[in-house]
């Protein structure tokens, strides 16, 4: 990407797609397009019933006496309006069985490395799923993780693992100021 935008760029390693929540008109809580798969839909919520059920009991058996309290409710990552500009790089991530985003002052894309358990030889060659250049990128804010589009959709990504947080955390300076050739030292720019 470096090559491509030619310009610096930070990238990060996603986390797993799976647990995304939705807060969006004509999309369900877990993504899914209302009104479609509805048989699939069905079973689905019965063994995630079952397994909330399964859950609760485990949680209260394990609980019992501590006074924890337990919540089922989805965390949610994707808001905005329906046809929200969020959702078609958010459905890019969801279809990513390796994904990573690459960032530059100007410019955000997702990239699919594929299956990350592959032989590095046999590995697929990365694949760009989504690119936004100015002016049409999002507005992002790598310390809260948000991307934010024109019509008020958002995303807050995750990141693959706590190693991944630190990573950025060590790229940010004050005021949302991007190190973006990796040292406080170097040329930063607001990102």
């Amino acid at each position: 990407m470096r090559t491509r935008w030619r310009e610096p760029v930070l990238v990060l390693r996603l986390g797993e797609a799976t647990g995304l929540g939705f807060d969006v008109p004509g999309r369900r809580p877990d993504g899914t397009v209302e009104g479609s798969r509805r048989v699939r839909q069905f079973f689905r919520n019965v063994l995630r019933g079952l397994g909330v059920a399964a859950g609760a009991v485990l949680s209260l058996a394990s609980n019992a006496g501590s006074g924890a309290r337990t919540s089922f409710k989805r965390q949610v990552h994707v808001t905005g309006p329906a046809g929200a500009m969020a959702l078609e790089p958010v459905d890019a991530f969801r279809s990513a069985r390796g994904p990573w985003l690459a960032c530059s002052p100007s410019g955000l894309a997702i990239v699919d490395t594929g299956p990350t358990t592959a032989d590095p030889a046999h590995a697929p060659e990365p694949r760009l799923v989504w690119e936004a250049r100015a002016p049409q990128a999002p507005e992002l804010r790598l310390r809260t993780r948000t991307m934010t589009w024109p019509d008020g959709s958002g995303f807050t990504f995750p990141l693959h693992d706590r190693i991944e947080e630190q990573r950025l955390r060590s790229r940010l300076g004050p005021r949302d100021t991007v190190y973006w050739n990796g040292e406080p030292g170097a040329e930063s720019r607001p990102g």
